[in-house]
């Protein structure tokens, strides 16, 4: 099982190895993974979080590098059968992803239906501890009520996950202006799962991490682990505040 450790930032490579970088669009192919892993090959990333079909093209990448495989397990909305979950993510280790970022049943959960919540983590959490792997859950936090979100961090505490995240970056809500608005991590909801969630499970931020001071802001409230696609300017921005 993960266990947090709290270290002072205070260089480009601690920053980056807080970073999960994020190659997810829906738009993005296997030229862009190429081009992102060439530009952040000088940095200790934490991990390249990737779509599940570019898996094998990461692994490959990467070996050989401080940088893991992660990858999406029901994403983006969550609403995957708890075996075909589990399946996902055994398929995912054995093709070289080494963590495991999972969308939780919004619906389930805004029923307040949490045995179903429950065995859908479980199906996943069994099938990552299996391969030795660290798991991360996604709540969706912008589409949530502070009840809700309580409730989840008390089931992953119980269940030991390695983190619980905030979003996926594909959340969104209807403004008022009949717009819709993108949900990501604020204050509020860090504060929140940092409070409700055991100690030893990690807190990461996903969702308008777009800069230094954001992530530096976001440590203070007790993350440890960033999930962004803006990588290469945090890191440039780190490296012209902290040096390598």
């Amino acid at each position: 099982m993960f266990r947090m450790t709290r270290k002072p930032t205070t260089s480009a490579k601690a920053v980056a190895r807080l970073i999960d970088h994020a190659v997810l669009s829906p738009t993005e192919g296997d030229n862009e993974l190429r081009e992102q892993i060439a530009l952040l090959s000088a940095w200790p990333i934490a991990s390249f979080c990737v779509k599940p079909s570019m898996i094998p093209l990461a692994a490959a990448l990467l070996e050989g590098s401080e940088s893991v495989v992660s990858t999406v397990i029901g994403f983006p909305h969550g609403g995957t059968l708890p075996q075909v979950k589990g399946y996902e993510c055994e398929q995912a280790f054995s093709l070289g992803a080494r963590e495991v970022d999972m969308v939780i049943n919004l619906g389930k959960a805004l029923e307040g239906d949490w045995a179903a919540v429950s065995r859908d983590i479980e199906a996943v959490l069994v099938a990552t501890r299996h391969n030795k792997g660290i798991l991360k859950v996604i709540f969706e936090t912008g589409l949530l009520p502070s009840e809700s979100k309580i409730q989840l961090c008390k089931l992953c505490s119980e269940l030991e996950v390695d983190f619980v995240k905030t979003s996926t970056g594909f959340g969104f809500t209807k403004g008022s202006d009949g717009g819709y608005d993108s949900t990501g991590a604020t204050d509020a909801d860090l504060q929140l799962m940092r409070q409700h969630t055991a100690a030893s499970i990690g807190v990461k931020a996903s969702g308008g991490i777009r800069d230094l001071q954001s992530l530096l802001h976001a440590t203070e409230l007790g993350v440890s682990r960033i999930g962004t696609s803006s990588t290469l300017k945090i890191l440039k921005e780190a490296e012209e505040r902290f040096g390598s």
